[in-house]
């Protein structure tokens, strides 16, 4: 049985952060507002809930889950290392609308899905997301919806889509507009835009002073 808390009043938004955390401690399925899309959401160290994750929205592992952090001294703990690059991009756009793909710490005891050694990162720009990952700590995240269908922008389109899969739905009102995040990879050296999103291009060559790649 799914509960769905407004979090737009502080009453409920109290009660709201406290179930959630719970569900995720507990091994289970949250959905919670972004500021870009609503997202689906678990432990991000518990195989079995990041599992629960991908059966949810019909997807598999060779499309490995995205992890959320609440601070950017998070990131450290859990990528081999920090290239200038990304702090600068960190610096320029975090929190808001940037996953940054970077190689993961080599000690990290986690089933992402096929990631070939990479972490899909991204510090979310809105206070219920934030005040949830400084709960419970990084988050596996994907957007809350079927594999197939349309991003969720509200949590009651969610809630139509996802169900008593998922245990407690924080509504935190309409998402911004419902783009999702840029996605740049700088695993390789060069930055490469994997997913066109929030951050533009411009704004991205402005940071780097480079010219971004598309993914071919």
């Amino acid at each position: 049985m799914s509960t769905v808390f407004d979090c737009t009043t502080p009453d409920n938004r109290e009660a709201g952060l406290a179930a959630a955390a719970n569900s995720v401690r507990a091994g289970g399925l949250v959905v919670l507002p972004t500021d870009t899309v609503y997202g689906i959401g678990a432990d991000a160290f518990d195989a079995n809930a990041v599992q629960a994750l991908l059966a949810a929205k019909g997807r598999g592992p060779d499309m490995p889950v995205p992890v959320l952090v609440g601070s950017w001294s998070t990131v450290d703990g859990l990528v081999m290392s920090v290239p200038q690059q990304a702090r600068a991009l960190i610096e320029a756009f975090w929190p808001g609308g940037l996953s940054l793909v970077l190689q993961q710490a080599p000690s990290l005891n986690w089933n992402l899905g096929e990631t070939r050694g990479t972490v899909n990162l991204r510090m979310p720009l809105h206070p219920v997301a934030l005040d949830l990952l400084r709960e419970v700590g990084p988050m596996a995240v994907s957007s809350a919806n079927r594999t197939g269908h349309p991003p969720a922008a509200t949590a009651a389109e969610a809630e139509e889509q996802l169900g008593d899969r998922v245990q407690t739905y924080l509504d935190g009102g309409p998402s911004g507009e419902a783009v999702p995040s840029t996605i740049v990879d700088l695993t390789q050296g060069q930055p490469r835009v994997l997913r066109d999103g929030a951050v533009t291009r411009e704004q991205l060559t402005d940071v780097l002073g480079v010219e971004i790649e598309a993914d071919r």
